[in-house]
């Protein structure tokens, strides 16, 4: 075989060997961790796997809570919450964004108006943010205060939120399942790996992500794996171009064929953020016909 063909090998998902709930198992109300509840929200699909995850985050004794991530606008979800909320007696400080996209973010104006409270993101343009949350920030929630990482790379105004009992709140950063989508053109490969190499050295106890089950066994394996993958891709790219010039289109059927069709778009998005990370290094050029080229 010439080895202009030769494709690497995937590296191996540490969680494969993991004690997880499958897929579709995933309970709709769990305690994740000291004054952590996860609240499932009723929307799996391809995209958000089990379905999108709202936390509650009430330290014991505060009598006020975080909610983070309210998902979509859904009155079964919303009342759920609110019976979280109930149970263990608080009120809702601050309804809190890891990103803009609906899954996310669609339920956050109507949530906020409804708890009396505001809304807490990196951006006013794509959310209905009240306030704007910096890296660094500190949001207090009872005695407790819970800090903001800016994790820019699925979309541009991503965070993720550093608990004091050292577990972080990912977003779509990082998944339970999977891996993420850089969501070119918003998101950035660049941006998107030196945040996962920061989140990497902070050294997280536990990775509570935005889709599927929380991780806990090694969570800096994971992260680990996610920066192995992004390697994986890029070399699979090259791999691809150095057997010719092919459209992105073309790359998407050849490199994700053994993936779900529904979930194309995305990695579409993902193999673009690729691409211009690539042609931003001056490895690979487009032509006048949209066919990609490695620059060699």
């Amino acid at each position: 075989m010439d080895s202009a063909e030769v494709t690497p090998e995937p590296p191996p998902d540490p969680r494969s060997g993991w004690d997880l709930p499958a897929f579709g198992t995933l309970a709709t109300v769990e305690h994740s961790g000291p004054g952590l509840v996860r609240v499932l929200a009723p929307n799996p699909s391809p995209m958000t796997l089990d379905g999108t995850n709202t936390y509650v985050l009430a330290p014991p004794g505060s009598g006020e809570a975080l909610v983070v991530d309210p998902g979509p606008e859904d009155p079964e979800h919303h009342r759920r919450v609110r019976e979280v909320l109930a149970e263990v007696d608080v009120q809702v400080r601050a309804v809190v964004l890891t990103h803009h996209h609906h899954d996310h973010a669609a339920a956050a104006a109507s949530w906020a108006r409804a708890h009396g409270c505001e809304v807490l993101a990196a951006s006013r343009e794509l959310t209905s943010a009240d306030r704007v949350l910096l890296d660094g920030d500190e949001v207090p929630v009872g005695r407790s205060r819970v800090r903001v990482i800016a994790t820019p790379g699925h979309t541009a105004d991503h965070l993720a939120f550093r608990l004091e009992d050292g577990s972080v709140l990912t977003g779509d950063h990082v998944l339970g399942r999977g891996t993420s989508v850089v969501a070119h053109p918003d998101g950035d490969l660049e941006a998107y790996l030196a945040s996962v190499r920061r989140l990497h050295d902070l050294g997280p106890d536990a990775l509570h992500p935005g889709h599927g089950p929380s991780l806990t066994e090694d969570p800096t394996a994971v992260l680990d794996f996610y920066l192995a993958h992004r390697r994986y891709r890029e070399a699979q790219l090259r791999a691809a171009l150095a057997g010719g010039p092919a459209t992105v289109t073309e790359l998407v059927a050849r490199l994700y064929a053994d993936v779900d069709p529904r979930v194309w778009p995305a990695a579409r998005a993902s193999l673009s953020a690729t691409l211009a990370a690539l042609t931003d290094r001056g490895e690979v050029r487009t032509d006048a016909a949209g066919r990609c080229h490695l620059a060699s």
